[in-house]
């Protein structure tokens, strides 16, 4: 009897301890917010700028009997390619190699033979930023003709080198984007917007591709810079009340 007593003292014990709890989980303001009425949504914003750069990559391609043939040849076109392309208004500190290859050609083998080593082939190519646009065409005409036939002029785009201003103003019609379709579910279910919960956002810019051209092309280079989007997602989580 002593023992089923005692047993009966500990379940109401803990059924003590159980409604307090409950009882202490009443607050007005859920503990977790997760809980809380909610609407989230997905807003959209974007705007258009004038690209103010040029970027592309300059190189040659060389090949020689022997390595070193290769190789020289290589660095001397791309040195002249440099050089012409600073004497035509670019920075030097705008210029960068880019990739630096080597590898080996070769002959067709005879019938019941093997492939041989006949020769090498190395290239050289520099990523080149071009700020002022006016220069843009001469600069890609100067490194070809510098380079000869040996010239691949690769991965042209414009963009924008300082887009600080266009990111404000697509994230800001982004979220009010957001905001006035929060607004809007909200009055659709009889409620208003309350404090704002989570922010996520997504942002993309794109590149306008101004062509690929090798030395085989004529060297004056057609450019036309466009425009450039920069757009912003933004997901957002109101409370609702």
């Amino acid at each position: 009897m002593l023992s089923r007593a005692r047993r009966a003292t500990v379940v109401f014990a803990g059924s003590v301890v159980l409604v307090t709890g409950l009882v202490a989980c009443g607050d007005d303001e859920p503990s977790d917010p997760g809980n809380q009425r909610s609407v989230t949504v997905v807003g959209n914003g974007q705007v258009e700028g004038a690209p103010d750069t040029l970027r592309a990559d300059l190189g040659v391609e060389t090949a020689g009997d022997d390595v070193s043939t290769a190789v020289n040849a290589a660095n001397q076109e791309i040195a002249a390619i440099t050089e012409a392309v600073v004497n035509a208004g670019v920075p030097r500190e705008n210029i960068q190699t880019q990739q630096v290859t080597l590898s080996p050609d070769y002959s067709n083998p005879v019938p019941g033979g093997s492939s041989q080593i006949s020769g090498y082939r190395a290239t050289n190519s520099l990523r080149v930023d071009i700020t002022d646009l006016t220069k843009a065409s001469n600069v890609l005409e100067v490194a070809v003709e510098a380079g000869g036939n040996s010239t691949r002029i690769s991965n042209v785009s414009f963009v924008i080198d300082d887009d600080s201003d266009l990111v404000v103003n697509a994230r800001e019609k982004a979220f009010s984007d957001a905001r006035d379709r929060a607004d809007q579910y909200a009055r659709l279910s009889g409620d208003e917007l309350g404090k704002v919960l989570t922010i996520d956002e997504t942002s993309s810019g794109q590149q306008v591709q101004a062509g690929e051209r090798t030395a085989m092309e004529s060297s004056a280079v057609p450019l036309e810079p466009g425009q450039q989007t920069v757009s912003f997602s933004v997901t957002v989580k109101w409370q609702l009340k």
